[in-house]
């Protein structure tokens, strides 16, 4: 530690941070000049001596710093008229105005519903199931089945979502489609799936279930990886049965993945990926399929309006953050588990 020496006195003494400690005879004083210096050769010591790791970190660091943090200049060109001759400094300021543009355009309180009925039916029904499917694979005992379920499970999470759209169309197509088959042999009349908004959230919905059900559930399987057996024997000993064992030993493991993830997931409530949306998109499913990552995607690529887009696309940002502040917090009263 660097000190320095102030006094002598029958017993020694240190100054630390406003705290005396007595342990001899005479005094000294840390001072915060001599913390932080010591701290930073501890920190270039650390540095030159595991070099290699820190060597490995370069990449991903290069990555937030260049893709992540630094499109964060760009967004001043929410609060400016943007124009691509002037440039983002030589644009003119105009504070809050495409903020307001936004709040008083016709599109958006069908923009903010339509991203809220897909976000949250998602989060409830696509949240929930790779839990229960996670439980469910935990009690299977034939491995060779386990395991045949889970590349299954798996396998649609690598299917690009073009594909996965494409082969959609084709199950549902109203002429040729199997889903059509089924109700037309079954008495009903054919459905023009993709012409009508009702069915645009159960197709999006479904579809992504289908396809993140297995991945999903990677991270509950490995967290019941590391449930203590001898859990499950005192539980059998006692009369338990397998309802039991899963709601009063499984969950109670699972119970802090859960919540974190809640909280993430709750943390993107309004990023809806465009990309699968404007794909399933028609002129005549458009009132329940425009969401805000596709009014940002026309407003700013196809229209040019990019301070626009940048606004709309920050109010959502800034959206996202209180939600996970607040979920964060309420979970952190309520439970133990929190993200800090």
């Amino acid at each position: 530690m660097y000190i320095s020496q102030v006094a002598s006195q029958s017993e020694l003494c240190y100054i630390v941070t406003g705290s005396i400690h007595f342990c001899g005879k005479r005094a000294f004083v840390l001072t915060s000049t001599g913390i932080r210096g010591a701290g930073r050769k501890k920190l270039l010591r650390r540095i030159l001596t595991d070099w290699q790791l820190y060597l490995f970190m370069l990449p991903g660091l290069a990555y937030y710093i260049c893709l992540e943090y630094g499109p964060i200049y760009g967004l001043q060109i929410a609060f400016k008229n943007y124009s691509p001759a002037k440039g983002i400094w030589g644009s003119k300021w105009i504070g809050l105005a495409q903020f307001e543009r936004f709040f008083r355009s016709a599109y958006f309180g069908a923009t903010i519903v339509n991203t809220l009925r897909l976000s949250i039916i998602s989060l409830f029904v696509g949240f929930s199931l790779p839990v229960l499917f996670a439980l469910m694979l935990n009690e299977m005992r034939c491995k060779p089945f386990r395991d045949l379920v889970k590349t299954v499970s798996y396998a649609p999470h690598f299917i690009s979502v073009v594909v996965i759209v494409g082969v959609l169309r084709l199950f549902v197509t109203p002429s040729t489609g199997i889903i059509n088959h089924i109700i037309a042999a079954l008495g009903g009349e054919r459905i023009a799936f993709f012409q009508e908004s009702r069915w645009f959230a159960p197709m999006y919905v479904i579809s992504g279930i289908w396809q993140e059900l297995g991945w999903n559930s990677m991270i509950y399987i490995a967290a019941l990886s590391s449930v203590d057996p001898t859990l499950h024997e005192a539980a059998i000993i006692d009369g338990a049965n397998k309802v039991q064992r899963i709601w009063h030993v499984n969950l109670p493991v699972l119970r802090p993945t859960i919540v974190v993830l809640l909280i993430l997931n709750c943390g993107q409530l309004l990023n809806v990926g465009y990309e699968k949306v404007l794909l399933m998109q028609t002129d005549t499913n458009l009132t329940a399929s425009e969401i805000i990552s596709t009014y940002v995607y026309k407003a700013g690529l196809i229209n040019a309006e990019f301070s626009f887009s940048a606004a709309v696309n920050l109010f959502n940002s800034i959206v996202n953050c209180v939600l996970l502040i607040t979920v964060n917090t309420i979970t952190s009263k309520l439970d133990d588990t929190s993200l800090w």
